[in-house]
């Protein structure tokens, strides 16, 4: 849980995050809207594929990066659990009709 913090403590990859949650982009797609290097941009994507949040495939020569959001959501959940929210995942409120959302 602590890598899933660590990585969107950034803005940089809160927004990669954002760009990832309309499409599956390249990783030149991405950092077209950010101006940072490559190697910098190499090291955001490190932290995300880290810590679970993006899944990656090859496709011919291009890297293509893809949201992972069940991983942010188990993080977000385990936190909220820890500080005595008890909050549920939809899965788990689709099974308790009186499940507070």
């Amino acid at each position: 849980m602590s890598n899933v913090f660590k990585a969107i403590s950034d803005n940089t990859r809160r927004e990669i995050l954002r760009l990832l949650r309309e499409e599956p982009l390249s990783a030149g797609e991405i950092s077209k809207h950010f101006p940072v290097s490559k190697p910098t941009m190499s090291a955001h994507f490190s932290v995300l594929r880290e810590a679970g949040l993006v899944a990656t495939h090859k496709q011919g020569k291009m890297v293509i990066y893809q949201i992972n959001m069940s991983v942010l959501e188990d993080a977000l959940l385990g936190f909220s659990g820890a500080i005595g929210l008890g909050l549920r995942s939809n899965t788990q409120n689709k099974g308790n009709k009186n499940a507070k959302s």
